[in-house]
């Protein structure tokens, strides 16, 4: 059985699914998606350090390929501006959430229009930040989901369990009905990206294995088949987060399942996101 260590003391146990073996998992090689990689600032950035990072990407942007992976970074508000402005064109520009009217009195939120003339084409949503501390359910997160996308925006749309969830053997329905939600209310599904983010990898330097990351990959994708077709589930984007850095990247990009990362920490240090952005060439795709 693989595990991760989260403390000299406790371990992540591997997912169980009633009839799969980890070795049938791991072949279901129905990716036939094109890498991304995004990085999710979150709150963190002073203008002297934006400018920094984006001066070291921007130094690195020509070794990145477009025609085999895409690129999307998510600064704060207050520096997506800066950042469009003066970042390489190979690098999109997201938003790290929406506000899931228009515009009105709804103080401290944006909403997709304001996002939308800024020129920007991304945003992500339900991020495991989102729903814990700012309670957003799997359903608000669908509208939102669907706002953006009716506004011409691509969303990067998080799901995942937490710790507690994955011990009481909850993880394959939790993740379910966080997909559900987004299937009953998406009707095209060109523009969304899903990304898988245990909320027990995240930001506590714990990584899932490998393994853990394909199962939980290879489940989603055998679901959307199931809900989407198979054409559209082939095609759709899984992105695995969850303390993705320089060292494991590698090893997590040759899952037949994974299609790219969301990165959080590591994506505010220039060099290793360059490094992880590479990463498209260990992919079996």
């Amino acid at each position: 059985m693989h595990v991760a260590n989260i403390s000299s003391s406790r371990q992540i146990r591997q997912a169980s699914r009633p009839g799969f073996s980890r070795s049938t998992l791991q072949c279901q090689a129905n990716s036939k998606a094109k890498f991304l990689v995004g990085g999710n600032w979150k709150c963190n950035g002073t203008r002297s350090s934006v400018k920094e990072l984006v001066d070291g990407l921007n130094a690195g942007a020509a070794s990145i390929d477009e025609s085999k992976v895409d690129v999307v970074v998510a600064p704060t508000y207050i520096h997506l501006d800066m950042v469009s402005k003066s970042l390489d064109p190979k690098f999109a520009v997201s938003a790290q959430n929406a506000w899931i009217e228009g515009p009105g009195a709804y103080t401290g939120e944006i909403c997709v229009e304001q996002i939308t003339d800024m020129g920007l084409k991304w945003v992500i949503t339900g991020h495991s930040e989102r729903r814990s501390l700012f309670s957003e359910s799997s359903e608000v997160v669908a509208d939102k989901t669907v706002r953006a996308l009716e506004h011409g925006v691509s969303v990067i749309a998080c799901i995942g369990e937490t710790l507690a969830q994955r011990e009481a053997g909850q993880m394959f329905p939790v993740i379910d009905g966080q997909v559900q939600a987004l299937v009953d209310k998406v009707k095209d599904w060109e523009h969304v990206v899903i990304a898988y983010e245990p909320v027990w990898a995240i930001g506590t330097g714990v990584v899932a294995t490998p393994a853990q990351a394909q199962e939980a990959h290879a489940h989603l994708r055998e679901v959307l088949e199931a809900k989407l077709g198979v054409p559209t589930a082939q095609k759709l984007r899984l992105l695995y987060g969850g303390s993705v850095n320089d060292s494991n990247c590698v090893e997590l990009a040759g899952m037949e399942d994974i299609d790219g990362f969301l990165v959080g920490g590591a994506s505010l240090q220039a060099k290793s996101f360059l490094t992880i952005i590479a990463s498209h060439t260990a992919s079996k795709h």
